[in-house]
């Protein structure tokens, strides 16, 4: 009986929307792998900077500005997508929506002293395995912890 429940209750799902994130790195001084994470606004989760497709950009470009929107960054874009997650983009007052994710690695050669989103977000650098454990969604963990610049 609970199988059929959890069937019943996915069929109600509506369809994830689509969002499109940028996957801020850097290596260190040591040619160690960092990736840079900012805050969610309402949350206050680590997350990476992402949003809502863009008229007239298409995914990368799109993932582009939100770096920069979000993190006030700028970088070398990867074309190829590092992969995909789905989360549940989470408000505070309403129902959550499900969302599905393409990732753009953006290699970071530019931090801005001041950008759209400064005084609303956080945002730090961190090794690898410390941004597997600060994200909370699964799959996003999974894609930080198997994706490396040189597959690209």
């Amino acid at each position: 009986m609970k199988s059929a429940l959890r069937k019943t209750e996915a069929q109600t799902w509506p369809e994830p929307k689509r969002q499109f994130a940028a996957l801020p790195f850097k290596k260190n001084k040591k040619g160690k792998l960092q990736i840079l994470l900012i805050t969610s606004r309402e949350t206050k989760r680590w997350v990476l900077p992402k949003g809502w497709p863009m008229k007239d950009l298409n995914g990368g470009e799109a993932a582009e500005q939100e770096a920069f929107e979000e993190a006030g960054i700028r970088g070398d874009l990867t074309e190829q997508a590092a992969g995909i997650y789905h989360y549940p983009k989470l408000r505070v007052t309403k129902e959550p929506i499900p969302c599905r994710v393409k990732v753009f690695p953006l290699e970071v050669t530019e931090m801005l002293d001041d950008w759209p989103e400064k005084d609303e977000r956080t945002r730090k650098w961190f090794s690898v395995r410390d941004a597997v454990h600060a994200v909370d969604e699964p799959e996003l963990k999974a894609l930080l912890a198997n994706w490396s610049p040189d597959e690209d």
